[in-house]
């Protein structure tokens, strides 16, 4: 999803000094006579303000490709079409100063890159995205935008800083290549494929490069099928998100706290749940929207974020798969190595949300948000290390399974809770968090508290047993997979007559 410093600020001082709903409450189902819920702007924004230009640029972006795609076979024309695609549909919104602009920064980075100096990469790449985030840097390349429309300010942050992001990918992926170097067309290629320009999700460029040079021939059995599926499932949600907020106004009601103070302890726990499940489902549906033009284009882009309700660790936690990804791989499994070692694991996480901050701008929320979920991150593996020493191992060892999986899913119950809490912050505000803290915890003690612990408990206690069943699942799959494969290399082939004997028997 898109982020911009500028943006989070403006949303969150919204948030804390907006009294009453109305601001947020506007004019919906006029035969109905219904108001509709638009705190969100993101989501007013894509399916509302602009849908019209976004739904127009993804058809173009089909349409265009598909005719080229038939007439080009060769991949490197294919991806050559995307390229300049998406530089027209850049240059049409934008302007060609901020087409310059962005192509100033990809050679600067493709320049550096040839130096394999993987440090010098991140110097650089870490220097570029500051400009985007320091005055007076902001104010005059924003300057270079033309036209002066709603839709501008976001599209100007979204395309730099995922412009970056890739460019920072490209050059790592370089330095790691042992003979050559990448041409800079192929960083444009990776860098101006519309789908993913503005809004991402960011797909690293290791994947991008092998999946854009394949050949395309016909798709398995039933893809289409799923495509469609898949899309007419995405259009399901819009409708149902449409739906439910003209009926429940869970985005407007977090943010007046005098409103909030005469609900119960059960309500604001569920307001604040809801939230959480509705940031996932818009994530999913957002990414979905644009990963089905991707797949129509025979790439395999980021899976969906996994679903609020199944996250009970820290290290699961992201709503962006795409940025997750891009984090993992570079910054966190890069200097955290197994995650075994408690210093290394520290180093790899404050460079991580470092990093982070430093990609949504730098402000209050966003370093309480990333402090908060570094220090979770963290408190996992403290954890996890105290339980591996004796005599605590010992005591686990001696337990059954089952009685392990209980004893963990306790203190997953606290975790699932904290995860909630800490992301509140950002999605919400810092008081609505508070005032959340303390009906679960303080004046809602016992009952309330106890309560919603011990049906969280047995949410996860049930998402543990089909995670474990998956795990099976999965084995059976592999070890079928290897049996097929045995029985066709022993009985398509005449190798090893005894083995296919006895294999038969």
């Amino acid at each position: 999803m898109l982020w911009s410093a500028s943006w989070i600020c403006e949303v969150s001082s919204a948030n804390a000094n907006r009294k009453t709903l109305k601001s947020s409450v506007r004019p919906g189902w006029y035969y109905f006579g219904r108001k509709k819920d638009t705190a969100d702007l993101e989501w007013v924004m894509w399916f509302s303000t602009f849908r019209e230009h976004i739904l127009f640029a993804l058809s173009g972006h089909v349409l265009f490709a598909k005719i080229f795609t038939c007439l080009c076979v060769c991949p490197q024309h294919r991806s050559l079409v995307y390229m300049v695609y998406g530089v027209l549909a850049v240059w049409t919104s934008m302007g060609w100063a901020y087409v310059g602009l962005l192509l100033s920064h990809c050679v600067l980075l493709y320049s550096v890159s040839l130096v394999k100096l993987p440090w010098l990469c991140w110097v650089t790449g870490l220097s570029t995205l500051a400009t985007f985030k320091c005055e007076p840097f902001v104010t005059w390349q924003a300057g270079l935008v033309e036209g002066d429309f709603d839709l501008r300010h976001i599209l100007f942050y979204g395309g730099c800083g995922f412009t970056i992001m890739r460019c920072v990918s490209f050059s790592l992926e370089n330095c790691v290549r042992r003979e050559g170097s990448y041409s800079l067309l192929e960083l444009l290629q990776y860098n101006f494929y519309l789908p993913h320009f503005f809004f991402g999700p960011v797909l690293t460029f290791d994947k991008f490069h092998v999946q854009v040079n394949r050949p395309v021939g016909s798709r398995k059995e039933g893809e289409m099928w799923s495509i469609g599926r898949h899309a007419l499932f995405h259009l399901g949600g819009i409708v149902l998100v449409d739906v439910l907020f003209h009926f429940l106004y869970i985005l407007s009601i977090p943010t007046d706290m005098k409103l909030l103070r005469h609900l119960s302890d059960w309500a604001i726990v569920g307001l604040a749940y809801t939230n959480l499940v509705y940031d996932w489902v818009k994530a999913a549906i957002m990414f979905g929207v644009i990963n089905t033009v991707s797949r129509l284009d025979h790439l395999d882009p980021p899976k969906p974020p996994k679903c609020i309700t199944t996250l009970y660790v820290f290290s699961e936690t992201h709503f962006d798969r795409g940025i997750n990804d891009w984090l993992c791989k570079y910054v966190y499994n890069h200097l955290g190595g197994n995650h075994c070692d408690v210093l290394k694991e520290l180093v790899a996480t404050l460079c991580t949300y470092s990093l982070t901050v430093l990609w949504l701008g730098p402000c209050p929320v966003v370093l309480l948000w990333a402090s908060l979920n570094c220090l979770g991150l963290n408190l996992e593996l403290w954890t996890a290390k105290l339980f591996s020493m004796e005599p605590l191992a010992s005591f686990e060892m001696a337990m059954s399974a089952a009685m392990s999986r209980r004893i963990r899913a306790i203190f997953n119950t606290f975790n699932f809770w904290t995860i909630v809490l800490y992301n509140i912050v950002a999605l919400n505000s810092a008081d609505f968090a508070k005032l959340v803290a303390k009906r679960l915890l303080l004046k809602g003690f016992p009952f309330t508290t106890v309560a919603v612990m011990f049906v969280t408990y047995c949410l996860i206690q049930t998402i543990k047993e089909w995670e474990r069943r998956q795990a099976l699942m999965n084995r059976f799959q592999f070890f079928f997979h290897i049996y097929n494969t045995m029985n066709y290399l022993i009985h398509k082939t005449f190798i090893f007559p005894p083995v296919k004997y006895l294999f038969n028997c």
